[in-house]
């Protein structure tokens, strides 16, 4: 749905930027055909936004294990930037007009196409900011905050030729809050992308319901991280098991468990499993539309298919007093073997 906003607002900015161009030229309103180039930015915005979005959309590759999520967030990012700069250039506009106040005159063609502008402008940004958030899109939001800067810059000229008269720098003061609030909105934008680009983790509420999910199936989490990527989730568990339950019965109840998780959490995109107490570790991606139903079992970098009963990973099991190692056998935990010459308990190495 969001690809298809993106590319509404590309469609709606380009006819709002040719009326308004033709405005300004016809009625000699240079405030009209600077904001028919304002507008012509727009578009710029929202093509960024749409080569982003679908960029995202593409399969998990070699190259790419954890898929495209971040190129929405950098195009976000792009878009927050331009957001800044337009902010800026409205704050030092105002400020030069402020120092030389000039009456601001409008004819009626004009007045039609800005109210017309602001309605467009205010339906596109309420589109784009709903399905932001709905579907965790930074750039479709950044690009939301950027159709509601067009909608208060209409208002600020419309409210300026009739305020004018009754104070002359109303217009020049109109445009430098208008400016600080872009500013201000850019600053929380590019925090949330740069978080994104960063890794950070996807929060205290998905978390929670992780641990909520785990807590209802007598699951014991001894360690979660989580990550946010864009619009997608991945998250890595260790959880512990009793130690009398054979590898198969483990992996069972692992398996169990993200069928939950993914059920619960629409947007968790890969999730990692491992199970300590039986030295188990398998990881699920969402499949590519076509290629099945459900989640497939993966390595964690390599595509491969695994079989998650009695498969742990590769290595040694090595004593830790000795070092004496022997080659680890799938479905045999270390822990269950012991050192022919120390007799204590082996450990992975």
């Amino acid at each position: 749905m969001k690809q298809k906003i993106a590319a509404i607002s590309i469609l709606a900015n380009v006819i709002l930027a040719g009326g308004k161009l033709i405005a300004g030229f016809l009625t000699g309103s240079g405030a009209v055909f600077a904001e028919g180039l304002h507008s012509g930015m727009d578009i710029l915005s929202s093509a960024i936004s749409l080569v982003g979005i679908k960029i995202a959309k593409k399969p998990v590759d070699k190259k790419h294990p954890y898929g495209h999520y971040k190129f929405e967030v950098l195009a976000g990012l792009i878009i927050t930037i331009i957001l800044f700069l337009t902010g800026l250039f409205i704050v030092m506009e105002s400020i030069r007009e402020f120092k030389n106040p000039s009456p601001v005159s409008i004819g009626y063609l004009a007045l039609g196409v800005m109210l017309v502008s602001a309605v467009i402008n205010e339906i596109m940004a309420r589109l784009k900011i709903h399905y932001g958030k709905k579907e965790n899109s930074v750039s479709l939001l950044s690009d939301g905050v950027h159709s509601r800067v067009d909608v208060y810059a209409s208002l600020a000229v419309l409210a300026g030729l009739f305020l004018t008269k009754y104070w002359i720098y109303i217009d020049s003061v109109l445009a430098l809050l208008i400016g600080l609030y872009i500013i201000k909105e850019s600053f929380s934008l590019g925090k949330e992308a740069v978080d994104s680009l960063l890794d950070v983790s996807a929060g205290k509420e998905i978390e929670e319901k992780i641990k909520t999910i785990a807590k209802i199936q007598n699951i014991e989490i001894s360690s979660l991280k989580t990550q946010k990527k864009g619009s997608a989730v991945t998250a890595n568990l260790e959880i512990n098991l009793p130690s009398k339950l054979s590898v198969e019965e483990a992996t069972k109840i692992s398996n169990s468990l993200k069928g939950k998780l993914i059920k619960e959490i629409g947007n968790l995109e890969y999730v990692a499993i491992q199970i300590t107490s039986h030295e188990v570790e398998t990881g699920f991606y969402k499949p590519d539309f076509g290629r099945g139903f459900g989640w497939q079992r993966q390595g964690k970098f390599k595509g491969e298919v695994q079989e998650a009963a009695g498969k742990g990973p590769s290595g040694y099991c090595v004593c830790s007093r000795c070092g004496h190692k022997t080659p680890h056998q799938k479905g045999i935990p270390c822990l269950t073997l012991k050192c022919p010459n120390c007799n204590i308990n082996l450990k992975r190495d």
